[in-house]
């Protein structure tokens, strides 16, 4: 491969790195950033892990973090149409050209890129890293994408960590025990930096504390050290070491997010204490503003679009007391794919007997599980059971059958939603051209 030398070529380069390779490790990454002067040193950093919950909590926190004031990187994975939504600053991806542009820097003065090249990933949260010190970021706050102990984002330097409700995922790589994978996650933890802990099953909990105690990194727990309780008017009420917060509204949806914004707030209260100014108004403000497409977001209709990028049991679980809450009573029409390593039987029983109909797709991933393969397992769970060969298909499909109060539910994975992202889009914009 050779080395790219315009803003174009070196966005060419980055788009023929595998997206779907997995490499755990940091030595490459560590390696990159000595190379580039330690580019993450330059910038307080907040550091999200977790199973589910943790791109919620990054979009909660990086929103706050801007209503006060400051400058600040985001970085997320994955993304659902463009690969600039991963890193973002105040709120805007990253431009195609400012995004070659680093590349190319990136590459200038760590030239083994291009003869050993890194993973998708390692590589795109090194660019991030680096991006977010050339334009002077005051924070950062950045979200983990596998585990936590070898995943690339963990070469950073946080002053505060978290880590959301941990189940199970990535078992393959992770561990098939929660204590297995609540010990990976809790790799982020690095000595004497503050880690904000989310309510977790007990065999999780046991290993973060396990691994807090073996590195000294204090823990802040939810429930004992910060809470959160909804009130009767539908607002939030927040409880913490510093701040104590009535009436707070969350711009996301679902009973879910009451948790991921109680581990945003703990997380801007530890900032402040490091001496990241946010004032508690900024917190509020955050939690009132944030936008986190793909989960629980409506779009169209009638009837209803719903896109979620549920992609786990845990996750599914939390997505079937959202539609009780959001949907009472609303016929649901499936549109569902899945990825072939995960764990979907637990996802279609809790799913796929509340449907009306279900429509299967292929994802556009090498990774996507083929309808076919599980389409007699599916009608097994529902009599109205088809398999399409594209998105579209089963898109339009699932439209036909639902009633104007019924609702189009895409979930299965984040690849899915991004694909129907990109669909509406398209078709939003060929009605703009034909009017």
């Amino acid at each position: 491969m050779s080395a790219p030398r315009t803003p174009q070529e070196a966005l060419a380069f980055f788009a023929k790195l595998n997206p779907s390779g997995i490499k755990l490790g940091l030595e490459r990454v560590r390696e990159a950033l000595v190379a580039l002067g330690h580019p993450e040193r330059r910038y307080p950093a907040l550091h999200v892990a977790g199973t589910n919950g943790k791109g919620s909590t990054c979009a909660f926190t990086a929103a706050a973090l801007q209503a006060a004031g400051h400058h600040v990187g985001l970085y997320t994975s994955p993304h659902l149409v463009r690969v600039n939504e991963r890193i973002r600053v105040d709120g805007e991806d990253i431009s195609d050209e400012a995004f070659g542009r680093a590349i190319l820097e990136v590459l200038e003065r760590y030239p083994s890129a291009v003869s050993e090249p890194m993973t998708y990933f390692e590589f795109g949260t090194v660019v991030a890293l680096w991006h977010f010190a050339r334009v002077g970021v005051d924070v950062a706050v950045l979200e983990t994408g596998l585990g936590g102990r070898l995943d690339a984002t963990t070469a950073s330097s946080p002053v505060v960590t978290a880590i959301t409700p941990v189940s199970f995922d990535h078992m393959e790589y992770l561990g098939h025990t929660l204590a297995a994978i609540a010990g990976e996650k809790a790799g982020i933890l690095k000595p004497g930096v503050p880690c904000v802990v989310a309510r977790q099953e007990p065999e999780a909990l046991e290993a973060i504390v396990r691994k807090a105690g073996e590195v000294a990194a204090p823990l802040l727990l939810e429930g004992r050290d910060f809470a959160i309780q909804a009130a009767a008017d539908g607002s939030v009420s927040y409880r913490g070491k510093a701040w104590s917060l009535d009436g707070l509204t969350l711009a996301l949806r679902g009973p879910h997010q009451q948790q991921n914004a109680a581990v945003a707030l703990a997380c801007l209260e530890a900032l402040h204490a490091w001496g990241v100014a946010v004032p508690p108004e900024a917190g509020r403000e955050g939690l009132a503003s944030a936008r986190w497409p793909g989960r629980l977001e409506e779009v169209g209709g009638p009837p209803p679009i719903l896109l979620d990028g549920a992609h786990n049991p845990a996750g599914v679980e939390v997505l079937r007391a959202s539609l009780r809450a959001l949907y009472p009573g609303r016929r649901l029409h499936l549109v569902f794919g899945v990825v072939g390593d995960k764990d979907r039987g637990p996802m279609m029983r809790a799913l796929l007997p509340d449907c009306t109909s279900v429509q299967l797709t292929p994802l556009d991933t090498p990774r996507s599980l083929a309808p076919a393969d599980y389409l007699e397992e599916a009608r097994a769970l529902c009599p109205d059971v088809a398999a399409w060969s594209d998105v579209e298909a089963a898109l339009d499909a699932a439209r036909r059958r639902a009633g104007p109060d019924d609702v189009v539910l895409c979930t299965g994975s984040l690849f899915l939603v991004g694909m129907v992202k990109a669909r509406l889009r398209r078709n939003l914009g060929a009605m703009h051209q034909e009017s």
